[in-house]
């Protein structure tokens, strides 16, 4: 399996999970309040599987391999894949902040977590795509056969130094048990 495989495999995981954030919103504009327990489920599986597992591995492992040898950053793919990313931080720090006004009783509240909702939803679907069709393909093509097979040794390696091991695994048990109360078809990877 090619790193990018690994990462494309993710992907389908964070869809399964961007399916689970529609309907979490769809529920909250037909009653007027956001499933908090749902949604802070939504916000960690982003923020430790999509961001930290996911993004970290094409952020300091990828990246940087592909720009050296030759996919350009500033004014190509990986610098737009970059500010995508840190985009959608920012639409899940508003998605986070918007739960907690929600509580306090803020009207405000909802309008904000759907506004972070539907910005992150829109963002990071069409992020994904660029990912598998444009950039990926490309690292493809640049990345020899010992290329890849060090990524994917630092890809382990990022799992062990990112985060303890349970974390990936909850994130996983996040995005099933989200799936299935919302009827979501779970994503299916390649081996």
């Amino acid at each position: 399996m090619k790193p990018t495989e690994v990462l494309m495999n993710e992907h389908r995981i964070i869809e399964q999970v961007l399916n689970c954030l529609e309907k979490i919103t769809q529920e909250a504009k037909a009653n007027g309040r956001v499933h908090r327990d749902h949604a802070e489920q939504a916000i960690e599986f982003f923020r430790n599987f999509a961001d930290q597992c996911h993004h970290g591995k094409e952020e300091d492992r990828l990246f940087p391999l592909a720009n050296e040898r030759g996919i350009p950053q500033e004014g190509g793919p990986i610098g737009q894949m970059l500010l995508e990313h840190t985009i959608g931080r920012e639409a899940i720090r508003k998605m986070d902040e918007a739960l907690t006004a929600d509580s306090d009783g803020d009207p405000a509240g909802l309008a904000l977590y759907l506004e972070g909702a539907g910005e992150y939803l829109q963002l990071l679907r069409a992020h994904i795509q660029k990912e598998d069709r444009v950039l990926f393909p490309m690292a493809d093509q640049v990345l020899s056969t010992q290329d890849q097979e060090n990524l994917m040794a630092s890809f382990e390696q990022a799992e062990k130094e990112l985060h303890d091991p349970e974390t990936h695994e909850k994130s996983l048990e996040i995005a099933n048990r989200l799936a299935e109360h919302y009827g979501v078809p779970k994503a299916t990877v390649s081996e």
